[in-house]
């Protein structure tokens, strides 16, 4: 018979690891709902790969790790993220559509998750949903709250399956999208690498010979000449050297100020949507 290893939740929310034996992975998962577990992965002994080895480590040291207590943490409210990955969603989105497949009430879910998600601000965020359900409200319209780390898509989304009844499949679906976004960003972002190396090489060069490299050559022509004028495009090689030799702190902060200026012009909605519409184009 064939040995599934699992990673599961008890009634208290705490994970537990394991194996069992069962005639297939739907049976298994009826043993451990009988038994009083909601499963959260189940992989067939020898099959589940790093995967199932990875899962089954973590619910260990979970398991086993005492809880801290006593310990302070000083935030700077103007210096906390407030963001979190799309790799970190993703698998709480995967997380929550799990846990209500198996029966677990929302609230239940969100306060399960809440404790022993490693993210602080997804952890903060998921304490402010499961109290904003407990507190009557829906889950879409908590969701619609922080809007810097779940967009319309996703409360859409989530809407949608909630008058359906169908926010385990909506969340899933979700947590599948993600993940398909997430593979490929980091596609383009991996084309992107070798671009932009050679193209910050080729500025480092370029910085270096008109710092050290061209007035060095403004000597050699000047004695060459005998003060004769020099070319138009050897002056203006020479005149960029100068410039770039004599305003060096001011050019790097105006290169700072410009990158600073993209990233909020970025957040706000039309300048989000004239970026969409580059990459797109």
């Amino acid at each position: 018979m064939p040995r599934y290893n699992y990673v599961a939740l008890d009634s208290r929310g705490q994970e537990a690891a394991g194996v069992i034996e069962a005639d297939s992975q739907t049976e298994a998962v009826g043993q451990l709902r009988q038994a009083g577990y909601f499963p959260k992965s189940i992989f067939e002994e020898g099959k589940g790969g790093k995967a199932a080895a990875k899962a089954v480590k973590t619910a260990a040291k979970t398991a086993a790790k005492p809880a801290a207590g006593g310990s302070k943490q000083i935030s700077i409210p103007f210096m906390e993220r407030k963001t979190v990955k799309g790799k970190t969603l993703m698998i709480f989105t995967r997380q929550l559509a799990t846990l209500i497949d198996a029966g677990l009430p929302l609230l239940r879910g969100l306060t399960v998750l809440s404790k022993q998600e490693p993210d602080p601000v997804l952890r903060k965020v998921t304490i402010s949903l499961a109290e904003s359900v407990q507190g009557g409200g829906t889950f879409s319209e908590s969701l619609a709250g922080h809007p810097k780390i779940f967009n319309k898509l996703y409360v859409n989304m989530v809407k949608a399956g909630e008058l359906g009844g169908v926010l385990e499949l909506v969340l899933l679906r979700l947590a599948e999208f993600q993940e398909k976004a997430q593979k490929i960003k980091n596609k383009v972002v991996s084309a992107m690498f070798y671009p932009i190396i050679v193209l910050v090489i080729a500025i480092v060069i370029m910085a270096f010979l008109l710092v050290f490299i061209v007035p060095k050559f403004e000597a050699i022509f000047a004695d060459m000449l005998g003060g004769k004028p020099l070319p138009v495009l050897t002056q203006f090689v020479i005149g960029a050297s100068n410039f770039v030799k004599g305003n060096v702190i001011l050019i790097l902060v105006g290169v700072a100020v410009l990158f600073v200026l993209y990233k909020l012009i970025g957040k706000t909605p039309k300048g989000a949507a004239a970026e969409d519409l580059s990459f797109s184009s």
